[in-house]
């Protein structure tokens, strides 16, 4: 593989910093700080910040710091919508394009989701459950779709890591099986029907997470 440019690979490892929850939900962190976690130079991590916040995952809280936005009740049901609508849409369209190939790599990253799950391991579970997303809806070559959800995966990300927190992997839902399943069988809307239902019972279990959790989010993660 091509090696990425400096400022693009500190890009990716501060998303995935905010995509996997290893940043907080309002916790400050100072620029200073990424560039030492991260052994990068100032100036790639300053590029990774401002596109970030043009992304809408880091906010600046000044003092040269930023952090990831708290999300509202207002900004769930949105973010809830938008995933609603988009993420069953391209999985359908998915369904009518797969192989039988790309369903055998679904299920392979589905068992490595399953294994994160009765090992408690957070992050796996986390990287391995959107990869699982990110493969499927990337079989329904929609690049802008696809790109759009990113986007909200980005935004959702640290409140996910908050429910595995507070109720552990075992209590997660899951419904990637049924996915696989209807995408076997050619049955487009059924796997539609799953993805919406997975989006559904994580976006209830982020809202009671969040509810108990209150200003205290930022604690139920590890600090970088």
């Amino acid at each position: 593989m091509e090696k990425l440019p400096a400022h693009e690979t500190v890009y990716r490892r501060i998303r995935d910093m905010v995509l996997f929850g290893e940043l907080a939900p309002g916790q400050a962190v100072t620029i200073q700080g990424l560039v030492e976690a991260l052994a990068s130079g100032i100036t790639p991590v300053r590029e990774a910040i401002r596109r970030l916040t043009a992304e809408g995952a880091l906010e600046f809280k000044g003092n040269r710091r930023v952090c990831v936005p708290e999300l509202t009740p207002a900004h769930l049901a949105e973010l809830g919508f938008a995933r609603g609508a988009l993420e069953p849409h391209l999985a359908e369209i998915a369904a009518a394009k797969v192989r039988p190939a790309d369903i055998d790599a679904l299920e392979a990253i589905d068992a490595q989701v399953n294994a994160a799950i009765q090992q408690g391991d957070i992050r796996a579970y986390l990287e391995h459950n959107y990869r699982f997303h990110t493969v499927l809806y990337a079989h329904s070559g929609a690049d802008i779709l696809c790109s759009m959800v990113q986007g909200l995966w980005l935004r959702v990300g640290p409140s996910l890591r908050i429910v595995c927190g507070r109720y552990g992997t075992l209590n997660l839902p899951d419904k990637h099986a049924e996915a696989i399943s209807a995408l076997r069988s050619g049955r487009g809307q059924d796997v539609a029907a799953a993805i919406r239902d997975d989006i559904l019972q994580g976006q209830d279990q982020i809202i009671e997470a969040l509810a108990e959790a209150g200003v205290g989010a930022a604690n139920l993660v590890d600090r970088v």
